[in-house]
């Protein structure tokens, strides 16, 4: 990270202020590596709440600089007029990823939109607050593909998709991840936009011990993979996404569609494509979700990826 880089972060955050979205968004997406010196921050609007998060420990110059730079922002017309009403800073490089109120008074939960759909963010709690925004097409996508359909949301974490695929009309979604406390807030995200929890499950348990249940629930028409990176002891991606992928035939219908995503940089699209075709060749690759304009990437593999199959015979 360069100080020399600031005056950038300062200038653009000014101009995203003077028009502040009316939902939730990225601001600043310095991790497409897009912005010299500025790789390692991002900075979001969480409707009034501006998040600026640290993926790397800057030295003891940057940090003094940076937080000089914001603090002046709170004191523009542009901070003003955003009607923001909290600046915080969160350390992800630190242990516990603890969070600095720098400016104005930081609510622990907070409500946001996005395409109209309601979620509740955990700010200051855990490293991630329970929305992936790079994931907002992917979103839009699952609502207005869902209708009438059974979908399988396989690492549900805050059932994000489930709430689109409900909003957009499905039968009923399965979700399925290992961390309850995530579950239980999917379970408040519906409840927050008045959704029926009777086409609703959420079942806690580690995908590779559940194949017997999840199939039993099935066969499901769309169903959505977005694991992680890593996970300690549970899913490695490189070595544990084919398992799943070759589960599919089983699990889906004669017509059934995946959208299966990757987020590791290391990785691109092909992974997917190559996955697939090795262990589930009637799975057809269609179409590549474009990602949100401000995730920008100076090299799109980069990114989030995230891929539509669907099954042929």
């Amino acid at each position: 990270m360069e100080i020399s880089a600031l005056p950038t972060l300062e200038a653009h955050l000014l101009t995203a202020l003077a028009t502040p979205p009316s939902e939730v968004r990225r601001l600043f997406h310095g991790r497409g590596r897009c912005w010299q010196g500025l790789e390692q921050i991002t900075v979001d609007w969480l409707q009034g709440q501006v998040l600026v998060s640290l993926f790397k420990e800057p030295d003891a110059d940057f940090m003094s600089v940076l937080i000089d730079v914001l603090t002046r922002l709170t004191q523009t017309d542009a901070w003003e007029a955003s009607g923001a009403h909290s600046l915080l800073l969160q350390h992800r490089a630190r242990q516990g990823s603890p969070m600095d109120v720098l400016w104005g008074q930081s609510s622990d939960y907070q409500d946001v939109i996005e395409s109209g759909l309601t979620y509740k963010l955990d700010l200051g709690r855990n490293q991630n607050n329970g929305l992936f925004l790079d994931m907002r097409y992917g979103r839009d996508w699952v609502r207005e593909h869902a209708a009438g359909k059974r979908v399988l949301n396989l690492f549900a974490y805050t059932c994000g998709f489930s709430v689109a695929a409900i909003a957009g009309g499905a039968e009923y979604v399965v979700n399925l991840d290992m961390a309850k406390a995530a579950l239980s807030r999917g379970r408040d995200n519906h409840h927050l936009n008045n959704h029926d929890l009777k086409k609703v499950s959420f079942l806690g348990h580690e995908l590779f011990k559940s194949w017997g249940k999840v199939r039993k629930m099935g066969p499901y028409d769309l169903i959505i993979i977005d694991p992680p990176s890593f996970q300690k002891g549970s899913f490695a991606l490189t070595k544990d996404y084919q398992k799943i992928l070759r589960r599919l035939p089983e699990l889906l219908t004669t017509e059934g569609v995946v959208l299966a995503c990757v987020n590791d940089p290391a990785l691109t699209s092909q992974f997917l494509i190559d996955g697939m075709a090795t262990e589930a060749p009637d799975m057809v690759f269609t179409q590549r979700l474009d990602n949100p304009p401000e995730f920008n990437e100076i090299e799109p593999e980069g990114g989030l990826k995230a891929l539509i199959f669907e099954r042929r015979s």
